[in-house]
């Protein structure tokens, strides 16, 4: 069986009105270099130079040919070409769809990145891979890292969204200090951390349950939405911390915010590899509640 390959385009379906009420979508539209085809009014759209090049020349594509076109915001765009030249390839639109979501929860990690740019840039392949609907950096008291160059990342998740057919490319945000960026989430929130719960003991801010309670395993602690609640899909965020973890104050002020304590396993996890364990747990809560 032949190998579906994805090209991605951000800008396909934002310019182009008549392909908007030709499909009936919200938010579609056509690209860059649009052409309206004389025969049978179909529009002709023109690959990207880069992704036009892999297509022509690594994957020898060439007229005739069908390729499948993603625009990272969930629309399939289905063509043939009818163009092949040195670093240009047109096509003609031949359907355009909007694909659901696998997931019905919003997934959103928060990790403290790595003073290793290396590690980061494989944690969003592989968490872009599972499954992510946004990535952000955290500033901590403790982070070794308080810069962080998105464009490369921004590369790297795209690539992994193609390779893993994915229809959504998640959002790589600039880093953000720890304080607003938990006073701005909302839904189900989780902070995992290292510390024994009686640490909290000595904030007036941590409830007595946090007190004396065993932080419980992630899997557990996410609650199930109803099905009947189908009109937005609850959030879930977790935060990691950097390698030596969030500080106690981290941690009270994130538990004064609404934040639950919890576990990722028994296993002491670098950085990477706890935000990617969070990721996919989140992902198997959301798989397992919209069964």
């Amino acid at each position: 069986m032949k190998e579906i390959r994805y090209f991605y385009d951000p800008a396909l379906l934002l310019v182009e009105p008549k392909l908007e009420s030709s499909i009936n979508m919200n938010g579609a539209g056509a690209s860059r270099d649009l052409l309206p085809d004389s025969e049978n009014e179909r529009v002709v759209a023109t690959l990207q130079e880069e992704e036009a090049t892999h297509a022509l020349r690594v994957l020898r594509l060439g007229v005739g040919d069908d390729i499948n076109v993603i625009d990272g915001r969930g629309h399939l765009i289905e063509g043939t070409i009818v163009e092949a030249a040195k670093r240009t390839c047109r096509y003609i639109i031949n359907k355009v769809e909007k694909m659901p979501s696998l997931w019905r929860r919003r997934v959103h990690i928060a990790v403290a990145p790595t003073k290793n740019i290396d590690r980061m840039e494989w944690f969003v392949e592989k968490a872009t891979e599972i499954g992510v609907d946004s990535i952000t950096f955290l500033d901590c008291q403790f982070s070794e890292r308080r810069v962080v160059k998105t464009e490369r990342l921004d590369k790297i998740a795209i690539a992994a969204m193609k390779q893993s057919h994915k229809f959504y490319k998640p959002q790589i945000n600039d880093i953000v200090s720890f304080k607003d960026y938990i006073a701005a989430s909302d839904g189900q929130r989780f902070i995992a951390h290292c510390y024994n719960p009686k640490d909290c003991s000595h904030s007036e801010l941590c409830t007595q349950k946090h007190r004396n309670d065993a932080k419980p395993f992630l899997l557990d602690a996410i609650q199930p939405i109803a099905a009947s609640d189908s009109a937005q899909p609850s959030a879930i965020t977790v935060l990691v911390g950097p390698e030596g973890d969030f500080s106690v104050d981290e941690v009270r002020l994130a538990i004064s915010q609404g934040y639950t304590p919890v576990s990722l396993g028994d296993s002491r996890l670098r950085t990477e590899t706890a935000a990617l364990v969070a990721v996919h747990l989140m992902q198997l809560a959301a798989n397992l509640n919209q069964r």
